[in-house]
């Protein structure tokens, strides 16, 4: 399932970081901190690496 806008792409990338152990999980806010805890890392994969050329910058 791609991202809805870059805003969403943005918080799944820092979610997926946290998962792998890249970035701290304290380090999250938001849509990102709750992403982290509810999607897998294959979904937050297919959120973040959603082109976002096309993407309006929020959800509306």
């Amino acid at each position: 399932m791609p991202a809805r806008s870059k805003k969403q792409q943005m918080a799944a990338g820092a979610a997926l970081a946290a998962k792998r152990g890249e970035r701290k999980r304290s380090s999250l806010k938001g849509a990102s901190k709750k992403m982290a805890e509810s999607m897998s890392e294959k979904q937050l994969e297919d959120f973040a690496k959603t082109k976002r050329k096309k993407l309006p910058s929020k959800k509306t």
